[in-house]
């Protein structure tokens, strides 16, 4: 209970279900209402003062912080400030914050005889998530009805985007020209559009293990710093993540990468993919599948320390033998193959070769890491029609350390007679590059880090079918931008970047 004056008025959804009997018998007729409430302004008075006249006792539900899916920043208020807020109202007669994502679950406790929605959720087809016509379907399954308010709207989002400093200042300036040129419906039609796209993709398995422990203080006797051991997860990584964020967004995907015999992980990762993934395994007799064993201080999520299981570089030829020889049988059947070389011994010569000679579209990220730094560059591919990288690839690549990254995106362009290039950039966002358009600057929309592996997986995954699909550059870092502030919020890969998440952050950006 919270010590408020309008703490009365707050309770339990369980305490709130406890009552709705005695107040049924006594011939109360219950309404109810759900939502965020991030900034309450006149548009919701006026339409939890509509709601109260519908019947006898008006209960709000208020969406926990946890499940609030409006994308980093959100929501301004924290859930304990914006259940005062709507408690304050005279018109409103119990709040109740819910455990659950929906209102669904809250329906079925309090068990409305009217649930009250705005006029703006009337129209199913601009239902993002599906879940309105889940919430009808409770009310109904309870004995109650739906009822639309007609009232005066305003937008929480638009109004806290405008007044309220929410993003950087440059991410402000960006998104303020962004919105007279596109809406959020009219990219979310895009997105959807996608799920068309054929896709084939294929690189380096990795097993991402995080070991959370907490640190003991320095040794006496050695220099270094013990750690006792709490609990480990593991994540699929590499090409599997890129699989996945590309899963959610294309219907028809094939990934095709090669396991170590030593340790396959293959049920696992089997386990890990999403449905609608056809997986082609290979194998390789000679060593485990690539494992990444990271020691993270589990109250922050540093990483500690970190150890590498990746055997031997180099596919053993009859194994490069059998993949590009599924390759030539089976590229073509594919509208966008998307390639990721992280360096670890799968994508040899042989495999590139047919990989950019037979490919319709193709999109490849070559990454540099602590095991392949400066050996694993963007140029052992002769071709490509999209290449994202990061800064530090990019400059490995052209051997140059401090030019501009125009001129350093141009040429590798034009040595891979590319037509589409990105470098990612961390917090300085992203620059993207066509060689019919130019560039185009696009700054981070949120600073806000839980975890920042993968982030450039997700923007690479995420931006590939845009690409093939000719999305104008500037829309393609629009996206790789919101799918990597989406991923930064994720502990390693536990979960990808899912559709419905980044179209309701697409919204809340362009409002």
């Amino acid at each position: 209970m919270l010590h408020h004056m309008n703490g009365s008025k707050i309770k339990d959804v369980k305490e709130l279900s406890e009552i709705v009997p005695s107040l049924k018998n006594s011939g109360k007729k219950i309404v109810q209402c759900h939502g965020v409430f991030d900034l309450l302004h006149p548009g919701h008075i006026r339409h939890l003062e509509a709601a109260k006249r519908e019947g006898d006792v008006l209960f709000v539900t208020i969406t926990k912080d946890v499940h609030v899916v409006k994308g980093p920043g959100r929501p301004v208020f924290n859930e304990r400030l914006r259940a005062e807020s709507v408690a304050a109202l005279e018109c409103v007669d119990f709040v109740a914050l819910s455990d659950s994502p929906t209102a669904v679950e809250c329906i079925k406790e309090l068990k409305p005889h009217v649930y009250v929605k705005g006029k703006d959720y009337s129209a199913e087809k601009d239902d993002l998530t599906g879940k309105i016509r889940d919430e009808e379907d409770a009310v109904k399954s309870v004995g109650g009805k739906v009822h639309f308010t007609d009232e005066i709207t305003f937008s929480s989002t638009k109004l806290l985007n405008t007044h309220f400093d929410v993003y950087p200042e440059e991410a402000k300036n960006f998104l303020k020209e962004f919105r007279e040129k596109y809406s959020s419906r009219d990219i979310i039609n895009r997105l959807q559009d996608l799920k068309k796209t054929r896709v084939l993709v294929i690189g380096d398995t990795i097993i991402d293990e995080y070991h959370y422990c907490t640190p003991l203080g320095k040794s006496p006797k050695e220099f270094l710093i013990p750690a006792k051991y709490l609990y480990e997860e593991a994540f699929a990584g590499g090409i599997l993540a890129v699989a996945n964020h590309i899963g959610g967004f294309c219907d028809n995907v094939e990934l095709v990468t090669c396991l170590g015999m030593q340790n396959s992980y293959e049920q696992f990762i089997s386990e890990h993919l999403k449905p609608n993934i056809k997986a082609k395994f290979f194998y390789r007799p000679d060593t485990t599948t690539p494992v990444k064993r990271r020691f993270v201080d589990h109250a922050l999520l540093t990483k500690m320390f970190q150890v590498c299981f990746l055997g031997s570089n180099g596919l053993p030829e009859p194994v490069s033998q059998d993949v590009c020889n599924y390759l030539k049988s089976t590229i073509g059947d594919y509208d966008l193959v998307v390639v990721g070389d992280y360096g670890h011994g799968f994508l040899g010569p042989d495999i590139i070769r047919i990989l950019c000679g037979r490919s319709r579209f193709l999109a490849v990220n070559v990454q540099a890491n602590s095991a392949n730094m400066g050996f694993n560059l963007i140029t052992k591919y002769p071709r490509a029609d999209y290449v994202c990288l990061d800064e530090i690839e990019i400059r490995l690549a052209t051997h140059d350390n401090s030019g501009q990254l125009e001129n350093l995106l141009v040429a590798i362009t034009q040595r891979l007679d590319c037509h589409r290039a990105v470098v990612t950039r961390g917090h300085m966002g992203s620059l993207v590059y066509a060689d019919d358009s130019g560039f185009f600057s696009v700054p981070v929309f949120s600073r806000e880090a839980v975890d920042r592996i993968g982030a450039g997986d997700a923007y690479f995954a995420i931006t590939s079918p845009c690409v093939a699909a000719q999305f104008h550059p500037d829309l393609v870092g629009f996206l790789g931008n919101a799918a990597g502030a989406l991923k930064i919020r994720i502990v390693g890969n536990r979960s990808s970047v899912e559709p419905v998440p980044l179209f309701k952050y697409i919204t809340t950006l362009l409002k």
